[in-house]
């Protein structure tokens, strides 16, 4: 993986728990890659190390594209890649990010018809943003701090999909628009070892209101926490981690992977027994 930061993020220890479940003498590598001429070294190096893919992610999901020999139809509708296969000396992007999300949620919910609101709109959730319009959410609001990201998202989740999306400046506490049925953490705020609280009006929530966090690691972050206290249900950053860690594990690797060995990879990573 590719990132800053990446130390709490257990997806290492996951992957290797699941390459020695199949007997695969594999390992999975974090890389803390904190400027971006680091990023082109390290994405240039990967060829002559033997690497056969690399994970990506904050804050080098848009950056990596340019580096990158080919973009997959993902990546060139939602603008960042979370994956990339080396196939034949080639560098190929990929985004499965919004597409692990979608799985977490159908396991809770319905997604046709939702009203959604998303806190940030960075590499994560711009994909996010766009497989949820295309899985059939019916109107979309992202909140950010920069309105010229906010409002290029929302502009791409319009042409990707046709579904409304609006952009909505981030204040301190956010308020929901009225008939709100969603609402998406997809920053990094509560994320250990700080475990930050969202600014939430939860006032503005209503009770039943889907919560979605994006953060692997707590499982229940702070805004899971006052979620469940406000009568949400909810939603994990680690089953969305499960759900595109197996699409990328058999792409690498060319093995079908079973869910619940991953769930107990994680599970085990996260010192949950």
């Amino acid at each position: 993986m590719l990132g800053h930061p990446v130390a709490e993020n257990p997806i290492d220890r996951m992957f290797d728990a699941v390459y020695a479940h199949h007997g695969l003498h594999w390992q999975f590598w974090k890389n803390d890659i904190a400027d971006e001429c680091d990023l082109a070294l390290a994405v240039a190096a990967l060829r002559p190390l033997g690497y056969r893919g690399m994970c990506v992610t904050v804050p080098w999901k848009v950056a990596v594209m340019p580096l990158l020999d080919e973009l997959d139809e993902d990546v060139r509708a939602i603008g960042a890649a979370n994956y990339m296969t080396i196939r034949n000396g080639r560098l190929v992007g990929h985004n499965n990010d919004g597409k692990g999300v979608v799985k977490a949620i159908a396991k809770v919910a319905p997604l046709a018809g939702q009203r959604v609101v998303m806190l940030g709109a960075g590499g994560a959730g711009r994909a996010m943003a766009v497989e949820l319009a295309w899985a059939g959410a019916a109107h979309l609001t992202l909140v950010t701090r920069r309105e010229e990201q906010g409002r290029e998202v929302a502009a791409r989740v319009r042409e990707a999909s046709g579904v409304p999306c609006d952009w909505q400046r981030w204040a301190s506490p956010v308020r929901l628009p009225p008939g709100t049925t969603m609402l998406m953490n997809a920053t990094h705020l509560g994320c250990a070892p700080g475990l930050e609280p969202v600014p939430v009006d939860w006032s503005t929530v209503a009770p039943g209101c889907l919560a979605v966090d994006v953060i692997t690691n707590p499982r229940i972050t702070p805004f899971l926490r006052a979620a469940r206290e406000r009568g949400c249900p909810v939603v994990d950053g680690v089953e969305m981690l499960v759900q595109l860690a197996m699409q990328i594990f058999e792409e690498w690797t060319g093995v079908r992977p079973e869910e619940a060995v991953f769930q107990r990879a994680v599970a085990a990573a996260l010192g949950e027994g």
